[in-house]
């Protein structure tokens, strides 16, 4: 990548030293299409309220233009003021925009603006889809997930139980009854995998991307693009972005302080644009937090680089870097008992070595443990995890002839780092230390190498394109215990350890992926569009075993060569359009030791083999939009089929030795209603409001092999709530701003019997800020804090954890997070330059 770096600027070397000029080819057509077609051709962010430039008609570009030209054209005596943000976002609106009339000049080096639409709903889209702007993932305290932000989009439960949504172990996000490992993620179009916590194909997007520099995030509820790369978007995808580097030389330095001790520094310097038209940007973070509760920490540094050039007029080239390392101590997961014996603030005890060996030795002994315990899982001395990442890609857009265009992205991903747990039913040998506790240990290598082009041919009223996406991903996986000292806290447990006193098992896994996909979108009339197209899709996995007393080797495929969509928009006029779309998907195998087909024995494996059929869904949305200069407003009803769910089961000894296999256990009907709307009642206020509702439930009853039957047909879909609301008051007149929000969510069940409910509950959250706009040192400066659960409500966050139960009446299943207190966080920004 480093060698991509440097050969891509000494080309651009060869190069016009002037800026770099884009071959276009557009139909005069409403400026707001031709603004959106521009962004993606030259891939500037490009900001604006739909609304506000509705009845504009943009001239046809036909030509070379650099970027700025391009603007100018479309633009130029349109009543339309064109700026830019401290990011480099571009941002047009009416020139009698009060706010605009504020700006000095030069633009380009603004002071940061205020942007109109915290959440674009998919206008001119033939499926359900919402982009939130990146000003609103902005003003969520530092360090804040983007999963947690995108929360507040319809359909969407997203839980951790840190007030920042950043604790991997507990991250979730359920979308129209879809977990975490169901849903689709890319960056930049490379692919995150399925985002869980023992992630076997990629990694949090926490982890590849600093929170400041987050572009737009666009969630597609039920249908994404075709060209997505993910082998698990059964239910929907979220489509990150990061910023540009900007055109002018510039520093950005921000300090966040907090609740728990939470402190963070970020420093971010763009080069502006050199010699040979390129320009980047490198950045670095720090972040360290107690945790809420308990005690320990969670600490994160990362470094971002990007570097975008032009190699000539028609291709540019963009490389991204990433570097993480990661290391967070964990939070207790609790019970139902638990939680009525201890309360919700129930931790470890990793202050208290002396104790964590008394409550193992007297388990050993089968001696009655300190009071008030009466399990070793009661508490634990200490767990957590550790994670090193590096993610790279190197990007070609290119415009060759007319009317042709194409982007071809290598990528590669290495990961490496174990999941950490004081183990009281393993104790160290005598001559390595003695303590009746071990450290137990999983973990994780991860190797991953791809490539994703895709070509698109824009004629008369066709827009066509294919694509293919290749992975090849080598993953191990290995279950380790190492000594600890008898009498003697360990100083640093959040680290790499050497040197294992015995390995449980070891597994590597090689996975192949090859995706291709074709479609068209056809704009029969200027009112209506029609979509259609289809993937292929091959996932091919396979085991070897490096140590374990139940060894396995084996393959297995998924593979589906047809799996159609198809859409359509109708426009009735500039204010009011409808969609319908359909879209069936397929999930791969995952390829781990922890779930998936090769989570058992060789015999149970051979047993499930030629049984077992690839998740499948079909998906099938209509909605209304409606959109004018103060309101939008969309309503979307959907049905889902999610057809051969697979669910881990104990068969009986005679066949598989009684070990845990996959099988496909029927089927689970989603069906729900999503409304939202954004109210601009007054000059500079909004009001935001969202509702979903969600019937997700199983078809079938579960039958064992002993004849006994789960009765679960009918039943609510685990973690899944049947509503959620949102409001948001906000707030901006481009200096101040401010934002008042909650949000509603029904019960959820860790049970397929549904005989264990979690209650509802509404939490709150305020945020506001200032920006300093007048002239001299304080130009540039924000100030910003945010309280999130701002009155400071008990209550459970993420569940199933741990996993999912048949049922759990005594309420001992330890598969629960509280979620945090009232929390407040200060941050200071200023751009300099």
């Amino acid at each position: 990548m480093l060698a991509a770096t440097f050969l891509a600027g000494v080309a651009g070397q060869a190069f016009s030293q002037t800026l770099p000029s884009l071959t276009l080819h557009i139909g005069a057509q409403p400026i707001s299409t031709t603004l959106a077609e521009l962004s993606r051709i030259s891939h500037h962010d490009i900001l604006f309220s739909e609304t506000a430039l509705e009845g504009r008609m943009a001239p046809a570009l036909n030509g070379r233009y650099t970027f700025d030209e391009a603007l100018q054209h479309l633009t130029q005596g349109s009543g339309l003021r064109v700026s830019r943000d401290a990011g480099g976002t571009v941002v047009i609106r009416p020139d009698t925009d009060p706010a605009a009339k504020k700006l000095s000049k030069p633009p380009a080096r603004s002071a940061p603006v205020r942007e109109e639409a915290m959440v674009v709903f998919g206008t001119g889209q033939s499926r359900q889809v919402q982009t939130l702007s990146r000003s609103e993932i902005r003003k969520a305290a530092p360090g804040t997930s983007p999963l947690a932000v995108l929360s507040e989009l319809p359909g969407v439960n997203f839980q951790s139980s840190d007030p920042l949504g950043a604790y991997e172990w507990a991250q979730q996000i359920t979308i129209r009854g879809f977990f975490t490992d169901q849903i689709g993620y890319t960056l930049d179009g490379i692919p995150l995998g399925n985002m869980q916590y023992r992630n076997n194909n990629g990694l949090a997007i926490g982890r590849a991307l600093e929170t400041e520099n987050n572009g737009p995030a666009t969630l597609a509820q039920g249908t994404g693009g075709l060209g997505t790369a993910s082998t698990s978007n059964l239910g929907g995808t979220i489509q990150f972005s990061s910023i540009d580097p900007t055109d002018h030389y510039g520093v950005d330095v921000a300090g966040t302080v907090g609740s728990s001790n939470t402190w963070r520094g970020f420093m971010r310097l763009n080069s502006g644009i050199l010699p040979g038209g390129g320009k980047l940007y490198a950045s670095y973070d720090y972040q360290f937090a107690d945790k809420w509760k308990g005690w320990g920490q969670q600490k994160q540094q990362q470094i971002n680089f990007k570097y975008v050039q032009p190699l000539g007029d028609s291709v540019k080239s963009t490389t991204y870097l990433d570097f993480d390392d990661r290391r967070e101590d964990d939070y207790l997961d609790l019970s139902n008992n638990l939680i009525k014996r201890f309360g919700y603030d129930h931790d470890d005890i990793s202050n208290n070595y002396k104790l964590a060996e008394q409550i193992a030795r007297a388990y050993q002994a089968d001696q009655v443990l300190p009071a008030p315990y009466t399990s070793p899982d009661d508490t634990y001395y200490r767990g957590g995890g550790v994670r090193q990442d590096m993610v790279g890609y190197e990007k070609l857009n290119y415009h060759l002839v007319p009317h042709l265009s194409g982007s071809t992205t290598v990528y590669g991903h290495y990961d490496r780092g174990p999941g950490t747990w004081t183990d009281p039913y393993d104790p160290t040998p005598a001559t390595l230390g003695g303590s009746p506790l071990s450290v137990s240990t999983t973990e994780y290598r991860m190797q991953r190498e791809g490539i994703i082009t895709s070509l698109g041919y824009q004629r008369w009223n066709h827009k066509i394109e294919a694509g293919f996406w290749f992975e090849n991903n080598l993953f191990s996986q290995a279950a380790k215990l190492y000594p600890l000292q008898e009498g003697v806290a360990p100083s640093d447990f959040q680290r790499f350890y050497e040197n294992p006193f015995d390995v449980q098992w070891q597994y590597t896994f090689r996975t192949h992926v090859y995706q291709f996909h074709l479609e068209d979108s056809w704009s029969i009339t200027p009112k209506l569009r029609v979509n259609a197209g289809f993937k292929s899709l091959v996932s091919n996995s396979a085991v070897t075993t490096a140590q374990s007393s139940n060894p396995i080797n084996a393959s297995i495929s998924a593979s589906n060569g047809f799996l159609p969509q198809a859409g359509v928009l109708y426009r009735f006029d500039r204010h009011h359009e409808v969609f319908a779309d359909f879209s069936r998907n397929m999930s791969a195998y995952t390829a781990s030791a922890s779930t998936g087909p090769f989570s058992t024995t060789q015999a149970g494996f051979a047993y499930i083999h030629d049984k077992l059929k690839p998740e499948t869904t079909n998906t099938e949305e209509i909605g209304y939009r409606f959109h004018n200069d103060s309101v939008q407003a969309s309503l979307t009803g959907y049905y889902v089929d999610f057809e051969n769910r697979l669910l881990a089961s104990s068969l009986s000894s005679v066949i598989v030795g009684n070990q845990n296999v996959l099988e496909n256990v029927g089927s689970v009907t989603s069906r729900g209603v999503e409304a939202a709307a954004n109210w601009r009642f007054f000059r500079n206020w909004s009001l935001y409001g969202a509702w979903s509702y969600n019937d997700a439930h199983y078809n079938d009853n579960i039958t064992g092999v002993d004849g006994s039957v789960l009765h679960i047909a009918g039943k609510q879909v685990v973690a899944a709530p049947r509503n959620i609301g949102n409001f948001k008051l906000a707030y901006d007149d481009g200096t101040i701003w401010g934002q008042f929000g909650g949000q509603y969510m029904s019960r959820r069940f860790y049970t397929f019997l549904n005989d264990a409910p979690v209650p509802g509950r509404i939490l709150f959250n305020l945020s506001a800020g200032y920006r300093f706009q007048q002239p001299g040192f304080l130009r540039g400066l924000e100030a910003q804090v945010n309280v999130v659960n701002l009155f400071d409500k008990g209550y459970i966050s993420s569940i199933g954890t741990t996993g999912f139960k048949n049922s759990d009446p005594n309420g001992t299943y330890q598969t629960l997070q509280a979620g945090a207190p009232r929390q407040a966080f200060f941050t200071l920004r200023k751009h300099f330059f």
